[in-house]
C-alpha cells in the first residue's frame, strides 16, 4: 500500500490555541486513536515554532545557516504525518477529517503527498 506525507502548514503568528477550547485536544486524539486502529496512521507530530528552527541553505557551492523565526514566511510546516492508505483518495479523506477538527477562523493547510518508493 502507499504511503504518504501530509505536511500541515499554518499561520503561525495567527494561531490561538485557546480558541480552539478543552474540547479540542479530546476530538483530535478521538481521531488519531480512529486512524491508528485503522492501520492508516504511522507516526504524526506538531513541530516547534520556527524561532526554534534553523534553515540550511545550499546556494551557489555554499551552504549557509539561517536561524528562525523565519518572519519573510507567512505559512509554515506546523506538524505532519505519515500514513500508509490503499489510495490517496482515502489519504485526502483522513485529511479532511483532520481539518474540519480546527476551529473555523483558522487557516490550516495539508499538503499530501506520496511517498516515491520505486
Amino acid at each position: 500500500m502507499p504511503r504518504f506525507l501530509t505536511m500541515i502548514r499554518i499561520e503561525e503568528n495567527t494561531i490561538d490555541m485557546e480558541e480552539a477550547g478543552p474540547e479540542f485536544g479530546e476530538r483530535m486524539g478521538a481521531l488519531f486513536e480512529e486512524i491508528t486502529k485503522a492501520g492508516v496512521m504511522l507516526d504524526t507530530a506538531g513541530l516547534l515554532p520556527t524561532s526554534e528552527g534553523t534553515r540550511v541553505t545550499w546556494s551557489d557551492g555554499r551552504i549557509s545557516y539561517t536561524d528562525g523565526p523565519f518572519t519573510e514566511t507567512k505559512e509554515v510546516v506546523g506538524g505532519y504525518s505519515l500514513s500508509q492508505c490503499k489510495d490517496k483518495a482515502e489519504a485526502l479523506e483522513w485529511t479532511r477529517r483532520f481539518l474540519e477538527l480546527h476551529p473555523a477562523s483558522w487557516k490550516v493547510t495539508a499538503e499530501v503527498r506520496q511517498l516515491d518508493e520505486s
